[in-house]
């Protein structure tokens, strides 16, 4: 888990990822059927990121999971649904 050890107040956007890094994290994996999440970060390589990034998946995004089978998602995410495998649903750190 990571913590910040900086008391200046900043822009908007840095008060927004302390409350992301304050809290727990999963996977998309792991979240619930029915429940919505908040996208904390991305991992993997830059291409994936990037790939993740114009779909929606970017820090602070809302995300529903509508349904959920062995890891494997279909989410709701800016008003468009996708389906995602269980490696790709890894990658999406949520809180």
């Amino acid at each position: 888990m990571e913590s910040v050890m900086d008391n200046t107040i900043g822009s908007g956007r840095v008060a927004a990822q302390r409350e992301v890094r304050s809290g727990a994290q999963l996977p998309l994996s792991m979240v619930s059927e029915g429940e919505t999440a908040c996208v904390a970060r991305v991992r993997g390589k830059q291409e994936l990121r990037q790939h993740l990034a114009e779909m929606g998946f970017v820090q602070g995004a809302s995300v529903q999971v509508v349904s959920r089978v062995s890891g494997d998602v279909v989410v709701k995410v800016k008003g468009a649904t996708f389906a995602l495998n269980r490696d790709i649903a890894m990658k999406i750190v949520t809180c």
